[in-house]
């Protein structure tokens, strides 16, 4: 649009500025903070720490207490009319049938037996008594430990429920919405297909058969799994913001953004086939020269860890002599111990994504696309409904994680 002067434009729109959500005052000197407080009309919070098996106290800090912080300020801004919150569509726990575009509140649809203080307090014990390398191991465990006893599968998604229900109990008056995506991927259009930073979320469990091929998971064939592309979330946020920025949200408000209304909802099945299709066919490095096998699923930890193991020790029996499956299944080295190890770790990290049954209600984000103008429907699209999931993995999503991965390398 702005051409060559595109760069000084956005120089002359957008101000950073260094800061901290995990720190007090925001990291961020108390003169800009002024600067800040008097000018501001809308507050995005989209900060987090979205590692699923992460440190309890570093995700309480961030996730739980971070909002906790951003209300605060936000009630210093003089003239805002907006503070809108990015949570997860996998905030609600343990879920099964419809998850609801409700806000969540301690003492309603949070057990009142949750106290967030002596959560941090925990967390803060094990931080101190505990060093080194086994501090972390500790502090993971203390996180899943404290989800599970609560009905979250990890301390990602229960640290995110305490952060949308400090917002809601702390809001007063202050405008507030919530907006929910389920599994974020590459994007769809913009700034251009496929476009996506990090190795993340389905990503993982496709390198495992494409980069290590190794052909096994843990997890149901026909288990949902919501994707959404980054650029359409993006959209829904600048939609949000358009229609309640006049301050016109009397109650906390909910979007899950999310592809529940698709008419054939995805199932984790189908994302391995189109991912084992596409590397057939372009795999992921010019010197892959072993067929691909198809991915099998297991029910069960135990069985899925034989697998592996069995797929592993056969790697390397054919490294040291090429006796591939003629060979009897032999002890694995330290090497391939660790690599059994890293599996095992991502199955269980990904076990309760692996097994989901529970769809989206997504009412008040049909809604809010219904509210649009075909003109602004192209201009800021994101309904999930309307994607082509075969073309999206394998024309957009796996050349774009294939760019990733090339990028990384560099």
């Amino acid at each position: 649009m702005h051409g060559s002067s595109y760069e000084a434009f956005m120089k002359n729109k957008l101000i950073p500025v260094i800061g901290d959500i995990g720190e007090e005052n925001l990291g961020i000197d108390s003169e800009t903070a002024d600067k800040i407080s008097d000018e501001i009309d809308v507050i995005i919070n989209s900060a987090g720490r979205t590692t699923f098996d992460d440190r309890y106290d570093a995700a309480l800090s961030v996730n739980a207490l971070g909002p906790d912080r951003l209300v605060s300020f936000a009630k210093e801004c003089k003239k805002l009319k907006l503070f809108l919150h990015v949570s997860t569509a996998f905030v609600t726990g343990k879920r099964e049938g419809t998850v609801l575009e409700t806000p969540l509140c301690i003492g309603k649809n949070i057990t009142s037996e949750l106290k967030i203080e002596n959560e941090v307090k925990l967390a803060s014990e094990a931080a101190r008594k505990f060093h080194g390398s086994e501090k972390s191991k500790k502090l993971k465990e203390l996180g899943y430990e404290r989800a599970q006893s609560y009905g979250w599968e990890k301390a990602y998604t229960f640290t995110k429920a305490m952060g949308e229900s400090i917002i809601y109990s702390k809001r007063g008056d202050m405008p507030v919405v919530i907006i929910r995506p389920s599994c974020i991927e590459s994007s769809y259009k913009e700034p251009f297909p496929g476009w996506l930073q990090g190795i993340r979320m389905t990503a993982p469990l496709i390198l495992g058969n494409g980069k290590d091929q190794i052909p096994d998971l843990l997890g149901d064939y026909q288990s949902s799994c919501d994707v959404i592309p980054v650029d359409m979330v993006a959209n829904a946020i600048i939609s949000v913001m358009a229609k309640h920025s006049c301050g016109n949200v009397p109650e906390v408000k909910v979007y899950n953004i999310t592809s529940t209304s698709h008419a054939h909802p995805l199932r984790m099945g189908e994302i391995m086939d189109f991912s084992y299709q596409h590397l057939c066919d372009s795999p992921l490095t010019d010197t892959t020269t072993k067929v691909l096998e198809r991915m099998k699923f297991h029910s069960s930890l135990e069985e899925f860890t034989s697998s592996v193991s069995k797929a592993i020790a056969k790697q390397e029996r054919e490294m040291k002599n090429g006796e591939g499956e003629a060979a009897s299944h032999t002890t694995l080295s330290m090497k391939g111990k660790r690599k059994l190890k890293y599996f095992v770790s991502l199955a269980k990290t990904y076990q309760p994504y692996m097994f989901f049954q529970a769809r989206f209600d997504d009412t008040n984000t049909r809604s809010l696309l219904n509210e649009l103008s075909v003109e602004e429907r192209k201009m800021f699209e994101f309904d999930g409904s309307c994607i082509d999931w075969e073309h999206y993995f394998i024309n957009i999503h796996l050349p774009g994680l294939k760019r990733e991965l090339f990028r990384q390398r560099k």
